[in-house]
């Protein structure tokens, strides 16, 4: 059942032996555990190359660039923008993003696959909409919407005039003599910068599944970042595809990118096979278009109320009323309401833990009970149902990926856990059954738990030669999760060791994108040619960050997945990069902004 807000309602829970659902959560985990971790997927160079082609622009040859400019941006996804948008508003017009793609927008770049659309509410979602005067058309907009509105930011705050597209960076060096970096790329630029800030974000570079003969098929094949719309038909605008009516098509893969585009291809396949290892959590979406009457009542100010309304329901505070009303809020508040109704003597970390965990219980009982009302076939619906704690892998919300698998002609294919056997020349082998195809699609997802010069493609030469990638050897060192000792006048955006609000990661980026304009404002008002954090501030912040035990990712009871390193141990280093501040989100982004418009900026040399 579901409530009239379109969120799953209360299931009877009392006749489930939970003791019996945590025996199962813990069985169905290590069939799924690979001592190769992240190491089972293949990286996409050489024979695999070209998966990560552009194939949506034509790459222009042109003259390299050898000048100077004040502040690089390395990335032209979110983080870009919002720290060039940040940069202009501050009165630095000097602004050079580079990015790889062949225009803004990141992830929402390279994700054109079929009914791609953002998880979280695009109020909360999508950066700068009052200061753009953009209006979502629905509650969760799709892929072409968000694309657009990242080609509106750029083109709102002036961002375009001196980008580099299609353009990587290769390597960046600091130059102590003149306080300035070095930057190369593959285009033959080589420019020098006052300031240099990243934001390549880990979900961009796309990886392969390593299964046997993997290189052997000759069907028709590429990665879901890279759709193919030649072969397929159809466009993102979301088009039938109507090249696939006689094909068979197998998709390897049932993350987010499958739940959305299965439905999409269910309904334009011959034959589809979805070869699965491991069932997504599938909760309500039910999208909704925006009322413009309604949105032209919203006062200034308004997108801030909406992001401390969410982030402190997210985490488990306390508003008058829910503004987004979704599945992340639903079980915050499902937790927090719990803790309300306990006696007192049960207010404590374990009371805390042991409300999470019932909270969790129910909610996972309504999805696997949802699978039932929505699958019309037993087995088809036994084997879509998740077996592991709702956050050990990442929530999905879909209103038509359930009722895919009732469409004929849709097959599933469960691997039990144990992934597809081998790949042939003309098919996938699964417990030795051979399923012949025409093409075969990889929603395999990108990397994540790879080293930064692997995911980012260049590393970095900080003072006296030292490089990022021998400093972050033993795990990522920062102050705010933005500053590096023995790299100054660099910046890094993203959420780990700050704010770690993983359900909006564009909230992180726009809070790390002030604090950075703030900085470099000061620095160029009191002619600073170098900002670097004190090596004593950045211990101290770890030292509170460790202390606080407060991290991003599932534990190592959850079924595996890129939430928990693939369910391996992560070396004391690798949890570095998923610490977060340990009193939470709200209290974070309310510490870096009085942290910022002090004006000390305490920890910080300016010199």
């Amino acid at each position: 059942m579901t409530t009239t807000d379109g969120l799953s309602s209360g299931v009877s829970t009392d006749d489930i032996d939970f003791d019996a659902v945590h025996a199962k959560y813990l069985a169905e985990r290590d069939k799924r555990l690979r001592p190769d971790g992240n190491d089972q997927y293949i990286e996409v160079k050489d024979q695999f190359a070209h998966y990560v082609d552009d194939p949506y622009v034509e790459v222009v040859d042109r003259e390299p660039l050898f000048d100077d400019v004040e502040v690089v941006f390395i990335g032209g996804g979110f983080s870009g923008l919002v720290t060039g948008a940040a940069l202009k508003q501050a009165g630095i017009d000097d602004v050079r993003i580079i990015e790889k793609g062949g225009d803004f927008g990141g992830t929402w770049y390279w994700n054109r696959y079929p009914g791609a659309q953002c998880d979280t509410a695009a109020f909360v979602y999508l950066p700068l909409l009052e200061e753009t005067g953009h209006m979502p058309t629905e509650k969760y907009t799709h892929a072409p919407e968000i694309l657009e509105h990242s080609k509106r930011i750029a083109e709102h705050f002036g961002l375009y005039e001196n980008a580099l597209l299609s353009t990587e960076v290769t390597d960046a060096e600091w130059n102590a003599e003149s306080s300035r970096w070095i930057i190369r790329t593959n285009r033959g630029d080589e420019m020098r910068a006052k300031y240099i800030a990243m934001g390549t974000g880990p979900l961009h570079r796309p990886k392969l599944p390593g299964i046997a003969g993997i290189e052997s098929f000759r069907g028709h094949s590429f990665h879901t970042s890279r759709w193919d719309y030649d072969y397929t038909g159809g466009d993102p605008a979301g088009a039938p595809m109507d090249k696939l009516a006689d094909k068979r098509v197998g998709i390897i893969g049932t993350g987010a990118t499958s739940v959305q585009c299965i439905p999409h291809l269910a309904r334009a396949c011959g034959e589809l096979f979805v070869f699965q290892r491991t069932p997504s959590s599938i909760d309500v979406r039910n999208n909704e278009p925006i009322d413009p009457e309604w949105f032209a009542t919203l006062e200034p100010g308004w997108q801030q109320d909406w992001l401390l309304n969410f982030t402190t329901l997210q985490t488990g505070g306390f508003t008058d009323e829910d503004l987004v009303k979704d599945g992340w809020t639903d079980i915050s508040k499902r937790i927090r309401d719990r803790l309300l109704s306990a006696p007192e003597p049960d207010l404590t970390p374990e009371g805390f833990m042991r409300a999470y965990h019932e909270s969790d219980d129910e909610k996972m009982a309504e999805i696997r009970a949802r699978v039932d009302e929505l699958i019309n076939d037993p087995a088809t619906a036994e084997a879509l149902k998740p077996w592991y704690r709702q956050l050990c892998k990442r929530p999905c919300f879909h209103d038509e990926y359930l009722q895919a698998y009732n469409t004929p002609g849709t097959h599933l294919i469960d691997t039990d856990g144990k992934g597809v056997e081998e790949i042939t020349e003309t098919g996938v082998v699964v417990d030795g059954v051979h399923y012949e195809l025409d093409c075969l699609i990889y929603a395999s997802g990108f990397e994540v738990g790879t080293e930064f010069t692997r995911r980012s493609g260049y590393d970095m030469t900080g003072k006296d030669g030292l490089k990022l990638s021998d400093y972050w050897a033993d795990g990522m060192r920062s102050l705010h999760g933005i500053h590096v000792h023995g790299f100054p006048n660099v910046f890094v955006v993203g959420f780990a060791q700050g704010a770690n609000l993983i359900s909006n990661i564009p909230h992180n980026l726009t809070e790390a994108g002030i604090t950075i304009a703030s900085i470099i404002d000061h620095a160029e008002k009191i002619d600073a040619d170098q900002v670097e954090v004190t090596e004593g501030a950045e211990r101290a912040w770890l030292t509170k960050l460790e202390s606080g035990g407060r991290s991003f990712g599932g534990d190592q009871t959850c079924t595996p997945g890129y939430y928990n390193n693939e369910g391996q141990d992560a070396a004391a280093g690798a949890q570095l990069g998923s610490l977060g501040y340990p009193e939470g989100p709200v209290a974070y982004f309310d510490y870096i902004k009085t942290w910022r418009e002090s004006g000390d900026f305490d920890g910080i040399d300016f010199r």
